[in-house]
């Protein structure tokens, strides 16, 4: 028995170009951020997120009506959209800007994917938004939580096992804590972030390549939306890391105590 339409799921993938984890980063002469003219790459918690509504539609087969990915960013965003098509997802959304405009923070991705929901509502209401837990080049690890509170939804972050059921719209989502695993029972419409044990995203085939060439992405701009990107923050300064010293060896405690001695630290009462 094929599902009704109002049983079908439509699921928004948030993805972002960031730089590659292979890269050694490295601070601008300025330090005002870091260099950025080197190898990009979706983000790779995003891209277990691409994964996953993927296998949602292999297991769930025509429960999944649409994979929609979307972006924020310049130009060269477009090759991290078509890497999503290309491992399965079936359209795109480009929120284009300027290749000079400033990386959107958290607060401001939160509205924007808001906006393409509430935008997408009228044609293919969505269901299901999958995204990374943070992305790699700020860690900030706010987006998807921002986005379900905007939106009034349940969230699961952390997801390191996703089950969902198309005809009662719930979902179970086993998260990691510091404790260990929680499992979680959601009502859709929900927000999932990914973690890294949920799966492993598949390499795209070249055929897969050569047809998401063809697959459609809309190109939108924050206006049409709405939203102002605008950074909220400033950067001062950034810099690396101090250089670790060598550490060295001690035949004895009396050789210890003289060592901490020459470095300034003091016996502390306890």
């Amino acid at each position: 028995m094929r599902p009704t339409a109002s049983r079908l799921l439509n699921i928004l993938v948030p993805v972002k170009r960031t730089i590659d984890y292979a890269v050694k980063i490295r601070v601008n002469p300025d330090q005002k951020g870091v260099d950025l003219n080197v190898k990009h790459s979706m983000n790779p918690f995003d891209e277990i997120a691409v994964e996953e509504a993927v296998r949602l539609r292999e297991k769930l087969k025509d429960a999944v009506k649409s994979i929609k990915v979307v972006t924020i960013g310049g130009t060269k965003s477009q090759e991290t959209l078509r890497t999503a098509l290309a491992m399965g997802a079936d359209s795109g959304i480009h929120v284009s800007l300027a290749d000079s405009d400033p990386t959107p923070e958290p607060l401001g991705v939160a509205k924007a994917l808001r906006a393409v929901i509430e935008r997408e509502k009228a044609k293919t209401p969505v269901d299901l938004v999958i995204l990374g837990k943070q992305a790699i080049d700020d860690d900030s690890s706010q987006t998807g939580q921002m986005l379900a509170g905007l939106l009034n939804w349940p969230q699961a972050t952390f997801a390191s096992k996703l089950v969902v059921d198309a005809e009662k719209k719930e979902a179970n989502v086993t998260r990691e804590i510091d404790g260990g695993l929680e499992e979680l029972k959601c009502r859709l419409p929900l927000v999932v972030t990914t973690d890294l044990r949920l799966n492993e995203p598949r390499y795209a085939s070249l055929p897969n390549i050569m047809k998401a060439k063809k697959k459609p992405i809309e190109k939108i701009t924050p206006a049409d939306l709405g939203v102002d990107l605008a950074p909220r923050l400033e950067t001062l300064k950034v810099a690396e890391p101090p250089k670790r010293v060598g550490g060295g060896k001690v035949e004895n405690v009396d050789q210890l105590i003289e060592k901490l001695k020459e470095a300034g630290i003091t016996a502390v009462k306890a």
